[in-house]
């Protein structure tokens, strides 16, 4: 990759995989911070990256920093998120798309990221097998398990607020 091919990425794919991270990650800053340094890892390797292959490993080199960079943070204990689920269900109800934003918050973060990649992105399952590191079926088991998720948690908060407990 030249220094034109790098640029053109940049001015490509910024925006795309900064919603990307930003919805994984739900932080701003870290979601800039996330993007930056996978330009700048690209930007170190250019010699090593084929043009075709620029847009995959630019997801693909995000995703790992981001993973790594929660492993380092870790900003929410599981009791932390035990109280943010009790809370939520004391508040009045406010929409689905919040409800939706909710579940994904409590998805392990690999199951968040290809259901991210899938649903919003729309990505196939190969490219976020590319982008992962994992194999294609194992991206259909965690699309399928973060579904299964998301569907019971919704119908329990549905159940909750409508007073069938």
């Amino acid at each position: 990759m030249n220094e034109k091919e790098y640029n053109i990425l940049v001015e490509n794919q910024a925006d795309a995989v900064y919603r990307f991270i930003l919805k994984c990650t739900k932080h701003e800053e870290d979601a800039q911070d996330v993007v930056q340094d996978a330009f700048e890892k690209i930007w170190m390797n250019r010699q090593n990256i084929h043009n075709e292959k620029a847009k995959s490993y630019l997801f693909s080199t995000a995703y790992h920093t981001m993973i790594d960079k929660i492993r380092k943070v870790k900003r929410i204990t599981s009791l932390e998120e035990h109280h943010e689920d009790m809370h939520f269900y004391t508040e009045e109800y406010t929409g689905t798309g919040e409800m939706i934003e909710r579940a994904l918050n409590q998805l392990p973060a690999d199951q968040k990221s290809v259901i991210v990649l899938r649903d919003y992105e729309g990505y196939a399952y190969n490219e976020i097998g590319d982008i992962t590191g994992l194999s294609e079926s194992q991206v259909k088991v965690y699309i399928h398990r973060a579904r299964t998720f998301l569907k019971n948690y919704i119908e329990k908060t549905e159940n909750y607020v409508h007073g069938n407990k």
